[in-house]
């Protein structure tokens, strides 16, 4: 994901976050929507990074934004044909992708800012996309799932 400052200079970086992110995510909800059967989950994800608006984190922070916009209107657009559309924001999560480039003192950093005081870990997302896409998650429709360990 590259970083950058909102300004003239990074539309290049806002356009390729923009293209990965949100319309990914939108390509895919699409092709979703064509082959779902009734009774269906739809699970998007997003990003628990939008409540801290770090600097140079502007793309990244309005494609997921934008993502987390397609679950809304998608929950209403499959009225009628109970599938549910939901999303799960990750916070901080132990993955190799999280953790490329990160030095020791960065990652222990990271894992203090959540109350829980310790990174995700991937099993801890799988969890609530497993609840999501089981018989438990019917009744939750249209949400944001912050999965988080309190990382606001």
């Amino acid at each position: 994901m590259p970083l950058a400052t909102i300004g003239e200079d990074h539309i290049e970086a806002f356009d390729s976050v923009i293209h990965t992110n949100l319309r990914g995510a939108f390509v895919v909800l699409a092709e979703t929507v064509s082959h779902i059967s009734e009774g269906g989950r739809i699970i998007a994800l997003s990003s628990s990074v939008l409540a801290k608006n770090f600097p140079t984190y502007g793309p990244y922070i309005a494609s997921k934004a934008g993502v987390e916009g397609l679950v809304h209107v998608l929950t209403n657009e499959l009225r009628g044909r109970k599938v549910t559309v939901n999303a799960v924001a990750p916070g901080p999560t132990g993955t190799d992708l999280f953790l490329k480039g990160k030095s020791q003192e960065q990652i222990d950093q990271l894992s203090k800012l959540a109350p829980l005081e310790r990174l995700g870990q991937p099993e801890d997302i799988a969890r609530v996309v497993s609840f999501l896409a089981g018989p438990d998650g019917a009744w939750i429709n249209g949400q944001v799932i912050r999965a988080n360990g309190g990382f606001a």
